[in-house]
C-alpha cells in the first residue's frame, strides 16, 4: 500500500465547524498526535447530537451539556464498559452538531512507546481500534474537554494529498447500526475491521 505523504497544516476550529458525517470523512488521511506519538487517521465514525440513538445524547445529560457548553473541535474523552477511553472530537456549527469517534490509527511516530503502552509488536495492531490508539498515544480521562486545536502536545493535520476513503455503516454499537457513517482510507490494514 502506498503511504500518505506527510501532513503539513494544522486544522483550524473551522474544520469542526460543519456536519459530523462531513467532518468524520475528511478526517480520513489527517495526522493525529499526542505527545510523541503520531499516527494517520485511517477509520472514524460520526454521531449525531439530534435524532441518533447510538450517540451520547441520546441518554446522557451530561452529553448534552458538552455540546452546549464545548467549542467545536474539543476532545469529548470517556470510559467504555468502564475499562477503555475512547476520543471523539466535538463537530457543530454545521447542519446538525455531534461527534466523531476516531476509531483507527496507522502509527508513524513513537512506535516504541506504542508498543510499550500496548505490549504488543505488531504495527497494525497497535491503534486498530478505539480503544487501542487512545492507549498507544496515553490519551486518558484528563483529557476530556481539552481543546487540542490550541494545544502544543496535539498535532491535527491536514494530509498533502486527498485520499481514497470506503464507506461502511457503524460497527461496535447495538442501536442505529444501519447508518453509513463509518469512514475508512481505502485498503488500509491498520482499520478496527475492513469494509
Amino acid at each position: 500500500m502506498k503511504r500518505i505523504k506527510r501532513s503539513l497544516k494544522r486544522l483550524e476550529r473551522s474544520f469542526f465547524e460543519r456536519d459530523p458525517m462531513v467532518c468524520a470523512r475528511e478526517l480520513i488521511g489527517c495526522t493525529l498526535g499526542f505527545g510523541s506519538t503520531m499516527g494517520i487517521v485511517v477509520e472514524t465514525e460520526a454521531y449525531a447530537s439530534d435524532g441518533d440513538p447510538a450517540c451520547h445524547t441520546w441518554k446522557r445529560p451530561s452529553a448534552r451539556e458538552f455540546v452546549a457548553s464545548h467549542p467545536p473541535g474539543a476532545a469529548y474523552v470517556y470510559l467504555n464498559y468502564g475499562m477503555h477511553w475512547m476520543l471523539n472530537f466535538l463537530v457543530k456549527g454545521g447542519d446538525c452538531d455531534g461527534f466523531v469517534l476516531i476509531r483507527a490509527l496507522e502509527p508513524v511516530k513513537g512506535i516504541p512507546v506504542m508498543k510499550r503502552r500496548r505490549n504488543q509488536t505488531k504495527d497494525s495492531l497497535l491503534c486498530n481500534g478505539p480503544a487501542k490508539l487512545t492507549q498507544s498515544l496515553g490519551i486518558k480521562g484528563s483529557n476530556h474537554g481539552c481543546n487540542p486545536i490550541e494545544m502544543a502536545e496535539w498535532s491535527l493535520l491536514h494530509p498533502m494529498t486527498p485520499v481514497p476513503i470506503s464507506v461502511s455503516t457503524r460497527i461496535g454499537i447495538s442501536t442505529a447500526t444501519e447508518y453509513p457513517w463509518r469512514f475508512l482510507l481505502q485498503g488500509s490494514p491498520f482499520v478496527s475491521v475492513t469494509a
